[in-house]
């Protein structure tokens, strides 16, 4: 899988950018954790989603739809807010396919940085 190129950018690799923190590395800020979340999505690693996930706010497994009928086409991340040392939010857009009808998200997440690592609280969709 190193050759291909990544989910959350095309234009980098998978090897060298999603993938080491799929593997277990530690996300630099929250924009890189958002990106390896939404790879992780676009892959089905759903047990990467609830690692990720603030043990605070982490819904119960499972995450993804058993059999839905989801693709995701593209991330764009707006703004990667640093509030302070381990306090972030990012505002990104996602497009996807829904059963065959283009939905586009967009959402300003939250994340909090504990022990060395970066997580997802949550997010407002809008």
């Amino acid at each position: 899988m190193s050759e291909l190129s990544c989910p959350c950018d095309p234009t980098r690799r998978y090897a060298d950018c999603c993938g080491p923190l799929h593997a277990g590395a530690s996300a630099r800020d929250a924009e890189a954790l958002m990106r390896s979340r939404y790879s992780a999505y676009v892959m089905g690693l759903e047990d990467y989603l609830v690692s990720s996930w603030h043990p605070s706010t982490q819904p119960q497994p499972p995450l993804l739809e058993p059999g839905a009928r989801l693709k995701w086409l593209r991330l764009k991340v707006i703004e990667h807010r640093v509030i302070d040392d381990d306090h972030a939010e990012v505002e990104f857009e996602a497009r996807c396919l829904e059963n065959g009808v283009r939905r586009d998200l967009h959402e300003r997440s939250r994340f909090v940085r504990e022990r060395g690592h970066w997580f997802y609280i949550d997010g407002v969709i809008g």
